[in-house]
């Protein structure tokens, strides 16, 4: 299955006072329990994105004072809807180690993920005719 580049909402976890961050990864290193255990590229986090989708993120935060951080981080999967679900978090000092096999799963198993469409809506008849006939030849002829 190909992948299909949309837009994606990545939200901030914690305080965006604090550190905060958004990776796509695409492998996990199984002999490291920290945060170099997750290859792939940053994003940003608090606004939209354009995402080949699906795909795998890990996105990370901090709340509390300065010298004491409280960490969230939480492992999502970002659909080709637009949409990302949840699917792991971890807080404290362990978070790497504590998400690193569910996000090690989500990545062996992101070119499985189902394609997520949205159902009709009345935002098509903005469409001019042309143009949903292009989306389905288009379509039509990817299969």
């Amino acid at each position: 299955m190909g992948q299909v580049v949309v837009p994606i909402d990545v939200p901030i976890i914690g305080d965006e006072r604090r550190k905060n961050w958004a990776k796509i990864v695409s492998n996990v290193d199984p002999d490291k329990s920290d945060g170099w255990a997750y290859e792939g590229d940053f994003i940003d986090v608090g606004g939209i994105v354009d995402l080949a989708t699906p795909a795998v993120l890990l996105i990370y935060g901090e709340k509390g004072s300065r010298t004491n951080p409280q960490i969230e981080a939480g492992a999502y999967v970002a659909n080709t809807d637009g949409s990302i679900t949840r699917h792991a978090s971890a807080s404290g000092r362990t978070w790497a180690r504590t998400l690193r096999d569910a996000i090690a799963e989500l990545v062996a198993n992101a070119d499985q993920q189902p394609l997520h469409r949205l159902a009709w809506d009345a935002r098509l008849a903005a469409y001019s005719d042309e143009a949903l006939a292009q989306e389905l030849k288009r379509r039509q002829d990817s299969t």
